[in-house]
């Protein structure tokens, strides 16, 4: 299944549904912030309890995040190995290549996959292991947060709102070729529409930390 070019299209697939169902889950946790810090905070505490006391403090996050570098690595492999097995194929470059018709996402898928890998480095290093963040304390969800967006730190709402956007045209090709490899039939509405309620989901918090609204 691996090293059929079907297969890899199956893996890039299933391993995109799934990182989409996470961006899905976060972006409503994210979101409870609005309720207060303190009810932020109780979410974020209430997360490393998941599964206790079978499992150790904070062990959900961590085997959430094993399974989703394992699943950013597959989609991260098929979709390298599909590029590579593209260009195996034409092996005399053009003298001359048309322009080819295609949505803006679909030219840019692969290096905008880049810019998003590197925030997503980012993204762990500011607010989970805190290393880059003006909040080191793990328990402060919620002034990790509203310290990280505030607006004297602007680049750092800039370059978030720059992912997320690169993300949403990831999506929207990205989501409709799924569909398209599993066999369902869905409109490019549909893959729009989640890329789009997506991307006003996660940008919502920084700019409204931003722009004083929450504080």
């Amino acid at each position: 299944m691996t090293r059929s070019s079907v297969g890899k299209k199956i893996i890039m697939a299933v391993s995109g549904a799934l990182l989409i169902g996470f961006l899905f889950l976060h972006m409503i946790g994210n979101l409870k912030i609005y309720f207060g810090a303190s009810s932020f905070d109780s979410y974020a505490h209430w997360l490393r309890k998941i599964g206790e006391p079978i499992l150790p403090y904070s062990g959900f996050l961590w085997i959430q995040r094993v399974v989703l570098l394992v699943a950013i690595g597959a989609h991260i492999w098929a979709a390298t190995s599909l590029a590579i097995a593209a260009r195996k194929a034409r092996p005399v470059a053009y003298a001359h290549r048309p322009k080819v018709q295609g949505s803006y996402a679909a030219r840019t898928m692969r290096w905008g996959g880049v810019i998003i890998a590197l925030f997503v480095v980012y993204h762990l290093l500011d607010l989970t292991t805190r290393h880059l963040n003006p909040v080191a304390d793990t328990n402060q969800a919620f002034g990790a947060v509203t310290a990280d967006f505030a607006p004297g730190r602007w680049y750092v709402t800039l370059f978030y709102t720059l992912a997320v956007v690169m993300l949403g045209f990831h999506l929207r090709h990205g989501v409709w070729s799924a569909f398209q490899t599993l066999g369902w039939k869905f409109p490019r509405t549909v893959a729009l529409a989640v890329s789009v309620l997506l991307c006003a989901g996660f940008l919502m918090v920084p700019l409204s930390v931003m722009f004083g609204i929450i504080k």
